[in-house]
């Protein structure tokens, strides 16, 4: 015999829901069976939980059919989660979040002398009798669904709490206007502008407002035919925020050509500058350039927290394998690790983390970077000056009657800078640099290109290793997925650990900007140079030949360890793909 079927019964005049409890009123609409009930009754003997609760987490009923029989029992209406996600902030503010969280209560919306809120369990009268006196208001319930109201309490308190942290920080906003010499704080606030200039003065700060709150690495503003794209970079992909009148594109460039000291009356060529923003929580510095178009001159900002770097080895996103071979490594006593990528796909961050994990009182680490991009502490650090003559290269002669034992090279950009490097390492220093390439082979062979000979390639270099960076699925609005049939044809082999998993991806909520993503990691690809390696190098190897002897050797590649991620619902199939390259 197979399980009992549950029986569905019509409403009779003489059931009513509002007499009944959950579990009989479940059982006469045929959502459960009187035994489901009673093996429920049974282990709620050993819970506090309250038994349409016990029945979900038991997967008898769904939430939204628990949230229906709650509306029958007590008459109050049922709310969605757009609706609760839709919840207006000052009526969100009314309840404390320790004590709407606590109770489970959201506030919706104020209307005139009631409050509407939503709950969990309609009949905490204890909550709702509280919050009758903490809010001098009348309470009118609905009833939501236990896991959205969890998202949207998560969600729009979050987002309260980091607008009240924006707010602060923007209120003792300060900006450090032109050059490392010659640097003057300017007062950003409306009122020190003139009438004609306050907009502008507001529109930019808005600007920036925008770009600190939502973690964003550039800024773009750029000229239209009929308007004006202002974009910024989230996650490495950028996102329009405003677009404002092309008239106000003048005003804009101005303002922050003032900021930078750049000279205002230049429209025809391209122009360079900085500036810095100081707030009670942020140091960041500005780089700014100014680039002439067909439809005026566009302006991009790169925002540069110094604030702070809390990043380390383990956050990465290195696979246990990698890790390994990576941490053991930079614990050796000399030779090089380079890393490849094109700008913005990490490489700095994860320099930065391999320096703070060997870092200790008794070796003297010092950077030459270009520039400065998080200040660490017990690290000497300096930033190059090519307009007075601090050049990589000029500042690593320095360096060499400085005592260094590891050496941070922010770039390899010609022969000299390389050569000095080497040098460094083959005299018993570690040094860590960058270099721009596709992956870890060609990494090698760029070397060569620069100049370097293939003996000193082969005998100093330790480990290379390249990268990228992919969006991470959003925690708040993560659900399994299909993809589509020509996404997985794109990947063709690749695809293969895929096939018959259930993948995840984001479906986009007020957290991540309705993107399905938020926050990045790591995707890498690591040659540690074998001995076999090493000879293939000193007999000047070919970047195929470098390439499929470390396969061989178990080197994983950029695409399979994104591919590894998407197995494990950190990132998506088209994420992959829009980082990665495979041979065709």
């Amino acid at each position: 015999m197979g399980p009992e079927k549950p029986k569905v019964r019509t409403m009779s005049a003489e059931f009513n829901p509002q007499f009944k409890k959950i579990g009989e009123i479940l059982v006469h609409e045929g959502k459960i069976t009187e035994s489901d009930l009673e093996k429920t009754l049974s282990s709620q003997k050993n819970s506090s939980d309250k038994i349409g609760t016990l029945l979900v987490n038991a997967g008898y009923i769904t939430e939204d059919e628990l949230v229906h029989v709650y509306s029958m029992q007590l008459g109050y209406k049922a709310v969605s989660e757009d609706e609760l996600f839709n919840a207006d902030p000052e009526a969100v503010r009314l309840i404390p979040e320790d004590f709407a969280k606590q109770n489970r209560i959201l506030a919706l919306k104020k209307n005139g002398g009631s409050l509407i809120v939503a709950m969990e369990d309609p009949e905490n009268l204890v909550g709702v009798d509280s919050l009758k006196r903490h809010t001098d208001l009348n309470p009118e319930i609905y009833v939501a669904p236990p896991s959205s109201l969890s998202k949207a309490l998560e969600d729009i308190y979050g987002k309260i709490r980091k607008s009240g942290e924006v707010e602060e920080a923007i209120e003792g906003i300060r900006v450090i206007s032109g050059d490392e010499d010659h640097q003057e704080e300017v007062d950003l606030s409306p009122d020190k502008a003139s009438s004609e200039d306050a907009p502008i003065v507001k529109l930019v700060n808005l600007i920036l407002q925008e770009a600190i709150k939502e973690r964003a690495t550039d800024i773009h503003i750029e000229p239209q035919q009929d308007s004006v794209d202002v974009r910024i970079r989230i996650d490495g992909v950028l996102q329009v925020i405003m677009t404002p009148p092309t008239s106000s594109l003048s005003g804009l460039v101005t303002r922050i050509k003032i900021l930078s000291k750049l000279n205002i009356a230049e429209r025809r060529l391209s122009q360079d500058g900085r500036f810095g923003i100081k707030t009670s929580t942020k140091d960041i510095d500005v780089r700014v350039s100014i680039l002439p178009t067909v439809y005026g001159e566009k302006v991009v900002m790169r925002l540069l927290d110094k604030s702070g770097f809390d990043f380390n080895l383990g956050s990465l996103g290195f696979e246990k394998d990698m890790y390994h071979i990576f941490k053991k490594v930079i614990s050796q006593p000399y030779g090089m690790v380079m890393v490849s990528g094109p700008t913005g796909s990490g490489k700095s961050t994860s320099l930065y983390a391999s320096l703070k994990e060997i870092k200790n009182e008794n070796t003297n680490i010092t950077t030459v970077e270009d520039p400065v991009e998080y200040q660490l502490e017990g690290i000497n650090q300096v930033q190059v000056n090519d307009d007075i003559g601090l050049t990589f290269a000029s500042t690593l002669r320095s360096i060499l009657r400085q005592d260094p034992d590891i050496l941070l090279i922010g770039e390899i950009r010609d022969e000299e800078t390389a050569d000095i490097a080497v040098k460094f390492s083959l005299t018993g220093h570690l040094v860590f640099s960058t270099v721009h390439a596709n992956d870890a082979a060609s990494t090698i062979t760029r070397l060569l290109d620069i100049g370097l000979k293939p003996f000193l390639v082969g005998s100093c270099v330790n480990l290379v290793m390249a990268q990228r960076l992919v969006r991470r699925i959003c925690e708040n609005c993560k659900e399994q997925y299909t993809p589509d049939k020509e996404v997985m044809e794109l990947l063709g082999s690749d695809a293969d650990p895929l096939k018959g998993k259930k993948l995840v991806n984001g479906k986009g909520c007020n957290n991540c900007r309705n993107t399905g993503y938020h926050g990045r990691i790591g995707i890498f690809e690591l040659i540690a140079m074998s001995r076999d390696l090493r000879q293939m190098v000193f007999e000047n190897a070919s970047e195929d030949d470098i390439r499929a002897k470390s396969i061989e050797e178990g080197m994983v590649s950029l695409r399979d360890n994104g591919i590894r991620k998407v197995v494990d619902g950190i990132t998506t199939v088209e994420e992959v793909l829009r980082s990665t390259v495979t041979d065709i």
